[in-house]
């Protein structure tokens, strides 16, 4: 009998009306396959979970996001929620127990807080699923070789879903949100956004590090290393009910007609940082972005330009704006060493991007994109690329302006 693996966020398990309707789908699935199912903590409990650590850290002197007694904390949630959904299934005459991370096991490295997973031996697994039982996995947390819990940052539930899926070679790994699949552009944004069938890997990729909220970019990655097929469904469907065909993530190989662009995806977690009258002599540039990625500070678009002074560059560069200041802390610590005049730091901004595999094959991409941009009056204040993708830097004031223009530019709003 095959394997299935069932993923739902937090929004799908925010109550018991909610989970109970979970305990639906996932019993018309076990009455055919071996299913184990992952499940995130109820929706905005984490946070609640990471305000009482914010606020302990500061009476025990400061403990933060990578101590091991706040995953302690954190992954309380999930743990919740896993009892609960195995109690109610078990109501329903579906037999099923609870795991927690350790429980797999699921083994991690020690980065507690963003710890990746290294392992999942999954024979105890196999052999309750093979016993006619559904597994309900607390998702965001494993445990490291030294026996203490870890989680997996932000997002986590989608890679635990994704290794767990791979451990088991399960037939596919559907994760239920509260969107019926993967669109064009935000519908919330752009009315005519339409729901793709299937996306790339590599474009799925692209879009969850660029803006989409639909998959948590790491599930991506290891998605597509490993070949599990993922499909994203709704799980706000009526009991009984199917929760429609959804979008397959999947091979580019197994996408017949590919897309020149696929979709059009923004973040407005952006801040620009300017650093004017730089040096203009090797070495500078990694001066600079060595003292960041030493404070794991994530640096994204850059570029670098000639100053009116002769022997003089200016640099921009973007961070996510939750590391704004702290990154410009950082350079103005080294302002000495590094040796620019001024430094300026920009919040009003917004990253939009357009994504397609069909960009290696098809010229004039860019072109669409700057045209469509400069007849809405938008201005573009740094470029980057790669093989699928564009994205450019632009006033977070027109960022709505820009989505509706580009999806309209690309024919993304007709079959």
């Amino acid at each position: 009998m095959s394997r299935l693996v069932m993923k739902f966020g937090g929004t799908s398990m925010a109550d018991l009306e909610r989970i109970r309707r979970v305990a639906g789908l996932v019993a018309a699935e076990a009455a055919n396959r071996r299913v184990a199912v992952v499940v995130s903590a109820m929706a905005g409990k984490t946070n609640e979970l990471v305000a009482w650590t914010d606020g302990a850290g500061e009476a025990a002197g400061n403990l933060g996001p990578s101590d091991e007694e706040y995953d302690a904390v954190v992954a309380s949630g999930e743990q919740v929620t896993a009892g609960l959904l195995a109690m109610i299934l078990r109501n329903l005459g579906v037999p099923a127990r609870s795991w927690l991370g350790w429980q797999v096991p699921i083994f991690t490295d020690s980065a507690h807080g963003r710890a990746r997973i290294d392992d999942i031996p999954a024979a105890n697994l196999i052999g309750a699923l093979d016993a006619g039982e559904v597994a309900v996995i607390a998702g965001f947390q494993g445990v490291t070789r030294g026996g203490r819990l870890a989680t997996l940052g932000r997002g986590g539930s989608d890679t635990t879903a994704v290794a767990i899926a791979a451990a088991l070679k399960a037939e596919s790994c559907d994760i239920y949100t509260d969107v019926d699949g993967v669109y064009t552009a935000d519908p919330r944004i752009e009315a005519k956004a339409r729901r793709l069938a299937k996306v790339s890997y590599e474009e799925m990729l692209e879009m969850a590090s660029l803006g989409a909220k639909v998959l948590h970019s790491r599930s991506v990655e290891m998605a597509m290393a490993h070949g599990v097929l993922v499909r994203v469904l709704s799980s706000f469907v009526e009991p009984g009910g199917a929760p429609g065909p959804g979008t397959i993530v999947c091979d580019e190989e197994e996408i017949l007609e590919k897309r020149i662009v696929s979709g059009v995806a923004f973040s407005r977690d952006e801040a620009k940082i300017s650093l004017f009258g730089l040096p203009d002599h090797p070495g500078v540039s990694s001066e600079i972005f060595g003292r960041l990625a030493d404070a794991n500070v994530n640096v994204d678009m850059i570029v670098q330009s000639h100053a009116r002074s002769e022997g003089a560059a200016n640099m921009e560069f973007t961070v996510g704006r939750r590391d704004a200041a702290r990154a410009v802390e950082i350079v103005k610590s080294a302002q000495s060493a590094i040796g620019f005049e001024e430094v300026a730091v920009d919040e009003e901004v917004a990253k939009v991007s357009v994504i397609g595999v069909g960009m290696r094959s098809h010229a004039g991409v860019a072109k669409t994109m700057f045209g469509a941009l400069a007849e809405k009056g938008v201005n573009i204040q740094v470029i980057s690329t790669s093989e699928i993708k564009i994205s450019v830097l632009i006033d977070a004031a027109y960022t709505e302006l820009a989505v509706r223009a580009l999806h309209a530019a690309y024919g993304l709003d007709q079959p």
